[in-house]
């Protein structure tokens, strides 16, 4: 029999005439039919469990070849600007230096008293009081708080306030209140000064 008779055949086969246990007597359309089907089967079964692995796989190694691309381009602008790197470095330490420089050391404490005091008095203040409060150690710096207490008129206190803003040592101003005193005519202020020093132990 030809295959174009077998064809022809095709269209009056009964499927439940087909015979599980004899697929070599099955007509040779079927065996086609049925051996595309099986390899279809088998391709698309082996894509969903092995291919398809295989392509996150692929993936994830183009990913990371991008992500190492990446860090090669950030290294190597990088080591191309090396010099420029460490140039910067030596300007940051000599400013780190020069910044550690107007931290006062505990021996020039009592100084800056005297230099807080006397920007007071020159700017025609009454001082009440001022008193060193206690030390509050951080990693890198010690602050010394220094309550102050002074009386006089507006122009005095601000005055006095651009004073000590300009001193050669680092002061810095805070929690201030004012009250009027004597009918309005003098004011009398409280301020927080804040002066530090360099911790050598903790930066050790």
């Amino acid at each position: 029999m030809s295959f174009a008779d077998s064809l022809k055949n095709l269209n009056e086969l009964d499927l439940a005439e087909l015979d599980l246990e004899n697929v070599g007597g099955w007509p040779l359309p079927v065996r086609i039919i049925a051996c595309v089907l099986t390899l279809g089967v088998v391709l698309f079964l082996g894509y969903q469990l092995h291919l398809n692995d295989l392509q996150k796989s692929y993936d994830s190694v183009i990913a990371k070849e991008r992500e190492l691309k990446d860090q090669y381009r950030l290294k190597a602008f990088q080591a191309a600007n090396l010099d420029s790197y460490r140039t910067q470095m030596e300007e940051m330490e000599a400013s780190f230096g020069a910044l550690v420089k107007q931290l006062p050391s505990d021996t020039e404490v009592p100084g800056l008293l005297e230099d807080i005091t006397f920007t007071g008095r020159g700017a025609g203040l009454t001082f009440e009081t001022i008193k060193l409060q206690p030390e509050k150690a951080t990693e890198f710096y010690i602050e010394l708080p220094i309550s102050i207490s002074v009386s006089g008129n507006y122009h005095d206190i601000g005055s006095f306030v651009s004073g000590v803003a300009s001193l050669p040592r680092i002061v810095t101003l805070h929690d201030f209140s004012i009250t009027p005193e004597r009918n309005g005519q003098i004011l009398k202020m409280e301020i927080l000064a804040r002066t530090y020093r360099y911790n050598d132990k903790e930066s050790q």
